[in-house]
């Protein structure tokens, strides 16, 4: 199979290598936009290099746009976090010390970690109390654009600010890069109370996890109460989630890259002819689709994973869903352009990053195309063709993801009909090659987040995936659609697989992936809300 691809970017000849490793120039390599790179203290323990890191969860003020500010909770004081940029096969040791007023963790997304390390309240271990400190320590494995957040009423605290990215760089580079820019998308909710949110259909407030039980490793958990979720008094289901959803648009009345939006974002400093990765995370709960003005452009990596052969892409929409992240290349051209944001909200508006281009004679294109004008782009009809090998299954589970009312008429969403945490685990041994397939029956997206592992994604829609097989843990469901996706269970421990959209995982949207016999090496305390 041909393993490179000669591609024309902006007239300037390069060199893709499908699954390339990246190394990055020296001086002149910029690490993000307005974000800050943390510094690690590193030391020598029995022959093997750590590198230590310190993260204080505290409270901070926020400015978000001029005359847009915020009581922010945040890693290290600013939202995002400070950014964690490590090798390939590294140690770390990262300290998380909480300030705040409620407990807390650290959840390593996309990350595959020991089981221990995977900072999940009441399954992995128990939140950090006001006051108190956590040590998380493991190996970087595996190359790729990563964040970290809060899972401790993670649709609450990530909400706040509790998010950050983390880099893992290969140890061994070969594609250069001048600079390295990672964009954190989010939106927030300016002069609104975080504390009780009541969504409407689909309300987030009232989960009760007082009767949870995690222990001896058989992960019995029950007595979760939905009852004080927020309720719709419309009837039609299609109405009601339309309603749902046009709330949540107006709520979220402001949308940010890096912590900043309108005219404090920074602009993108760059010089004609050079190369540039652009790394998209979305910490926030809706899509955002992310336009690259007149510049072409390749996709090199979706969730860190790398993309076989890739090819030009012009004037298409990224759409980058809740948890989500893709790496984009480009060559710097002369005149500059503008990176935009098309989501489906009024709020979308707020994100606009200039890109230009230090001495050019050329001004910088502040074209805003509307949406409707441009396609977006398919990860899975992207890249050189590839088979998957095939496996005898272990296990195969369908998923059913739909949105339904409870007994009491809230909101509820559900997996084949049920809410965590009566939803059926996924039980597996290590060495299981597992399938399954996702069935979305309800009327909005679902962002599926699989902990601890990467899933392969075979066929949409009961077609196979026309380009490069994806390697993902976040895969976004829409409404109607079908996904088959497999993985090796290779980690073991109690993982979570649930909805990256946070409300929804909070309304139930939540199964675990359990390895049998598997035994977690902590007493689970009861108030843990790991959604």
């Amino acid at each position: 199979m041909n393993k490179q691809s000669k591609l024309i970017l902006g007239g300037l000849g390069v060199l893709a290598i499908a699954g390339g490793i990246y190394y990055f120039a020296g001086s002149s390599m910029t690490s993000s936009n307005k974000q800050t790179v943390a510094q690690p203290k590193v030391v020598e323990e029995n022959g093997q290099t750590v590198k230590q890191f310190e993260i204080t969860a505290e409270t901070k003020n926020i400015k978000l746009k001029d005359g847009t500010s915020v009581d922010a909770w945040t890693f290290g004081g600013s939202v995002p976090g400070t950014q964690i940029r490590v090798t390939e096969g590294d140690r770390v040791r990262i300290t998380l010390a909480n300030k705040l007023p409620e407990p807390t963790s650290i959840h390593w997304h996309g990350l595959p970690v020991p089981n221990a390390m995977d900072g999940i309240p009441g399954v992995t271990q128990n939140a950090v109390k006001p006051g108190e400190s956590f040590t998380y320590e493991f190996t970087v494995t595996t190359p790729g654009t990563y964040w970290y957040h809060s899972h401790q009423k993670s649709v609450e605290q990530v909400d706040k600010g509790l998010y950050g990215t983390f880099i893992v760089v290969p140890k061994n580079a070969t594609v250069k890069y001048d600079r390295d820019i990672t964009l954190a998308f989010d939106e927030w909710m300016a002069g609104m109370d975080h504390g009780n949110m009541n969504m409407g259909s689909g309300g987030m407030s009232g989960m009760d996890h007082s009767k949870m039980n995690m222990g001896n490793g058989n992960n019995n958990i029950s007595g979760m109460d939905h009852s004080n979720m927020g309720g719709s008094n419309q009837t039609a289901s299609d109405k009601k989630e339309e309603s749902h959803e046009d709330m949540m648009k107006q709520m979220y009345n402001v949308f940010t890259v890096n912590g900043t939006a309108g005219k404090l974002i920074q602009p993108i400093e760059v010089k004609a002819g050079e190369r540039i990765k652009l790394r998209l995370v979305n910490a926030g709960f809706q899509t955002h689709k992310i336009h690259l003005g007149n510049q072409p452009f390749i996709v090199t990596n979706t969730d860190g994973q790398p993309v076989q052969d890739p090819v030009l892409v012009t004037d298409q929409l990224v759409a980058v869903a809740p948890g989500e992240r893709y790496d984009l290349e480009f060559i710097a051209t002369e005149g500059g352009f503008l990176i935009d944001d098309h989501a489906d909200s009024p709020a979308a508006g707020d994100i606009q990053i200039p890109v230009k281009v230090l001495s050019s004679k050329n001004s910088v294109t502040l074209e805003h195309k509307n949406k409707g004008d441009l396609p977006t782009f398919d990860i899975m009809a992207y890249g050189q063709k590839t088979q998957p090998a095939e496996h005898k299954y272990n296990l195969e589970y369908t998923m059913v993801l739909d949105n339904v009312k409870d007994k009491s008429g809230n909101e509820i969403y559900t997996i084949n009909g049920l809410t965590f945490p009566n939803t059926q685990p996924l039980s597996v041994k290590k060495g299981d090659w597992v399938k399954v397939k996702f069935v979305n029956r309800g009327t909005v997206d679902h962002p599926m987040h699989l902990h601890g592992h990467f899933f392969q994604v075979l066929t949409k829609n009961g077609q196979p995936v026309k380009g490069s097989i994806p390697s993902k843990d976040t895969l976004n469901i829409r409404p109607s659609e079908e996904y088959e996706v497999e993985f090796l269970a290779d980690n073991e421990g109690n993982w979570m697989f649930h909805c990256h959209d946070l409300h929804h995982a909070a309304a139930g949207m939540v199964t675990l992936v359990n390895y049998e016999g598997y035994k977690p090496n902590f007493t689970p305390d009861p108030n843990d809300k790991p959604e």
